[in-house]
């Protein structure tokens, strides 16, 4: 198990789009060790996903997972996700509010508009292509991982800033909120 230290909001390389890889490189001993290296970290710091320039590495590939995850008890699972070069396409144009945190921006949440449904065109570890649909909360997930390659961070999608609060403070006024909406979402879609 390799851990990598997290880049935090700030750091340059966060707000630079990762370079698309090519399947060679991909196949090298060394992106292979990049993402167990994510996986590994990803899981734990108990993130939803994990993308490389997060860790330093700027390069498009994410790792996205759910598996009763303690910081984000209200998602539901999903399983463990490799994504290299991905993109999104909304396939509606409704939206919702995300109550989202992220590993680069310790102790901060706020709301976000994201997509209720999404397609995403990418490669998995293997380079083999992958194209499929995700709706409802699990959506936000992808959406916000795909946006750090992007070199996005949540924080520049918050509408109202008003919605911007402390782990802490999320918990003790706004997280039974969020969770009512999430688990209506979660039940309208799935995941």
């Amino acid at each position: 198990m390799a851990l990598r230290k997290i880049a935090t909001i700030g750091h340059p390389l966060l707000r630079e789009r990762a370079r698309e890889i090519t399947r060679e490189e991909l196949a090298r001993a060394s992106m292979q060790g990049l993402i167990d290296d994510l996986i590994d970290t990803m899981r734990d710091a108990n993130g939803a996903g994990i993308a490389a320039n997060q860790v330093h590495e700027p390069v498009r590939i994410c790792v996205i997972e759910v598996a009763d995850n303690p910081r984000y008890p209200y998602k539901p699972n999903w399983p463990l996700t490799v994504l290299v070069n991905p993109s999104t396409e909304a396939i509606t144009s409704e939206t919702f509010l995300n109550n989202e945190g992220c590993l680069s921006v310790p102790n901060l949440r706020g709301e976000v508009p994201r997509h209720t449904g999404v397609r995403v065109r990418a490669w998995d570890g293997s380079g083999k292509d992958v194209d499929f649909v995700v709706r409802g909360l699990t959506a936000g997930t992808f959406q916000h991982e795909i946006d750090h390659l992007d070199g996005k961070l949540f924080v520049d999608r918050v509408v109202d800033t008003r919605t911007l609060c402390t782990w802490a403070d999320f918990e003790r006024f706004h997280k039974e909120s969020f969770v009512v909406r999430a688990k209506a979402l979660v039940a309208r879609y799935g995941h």
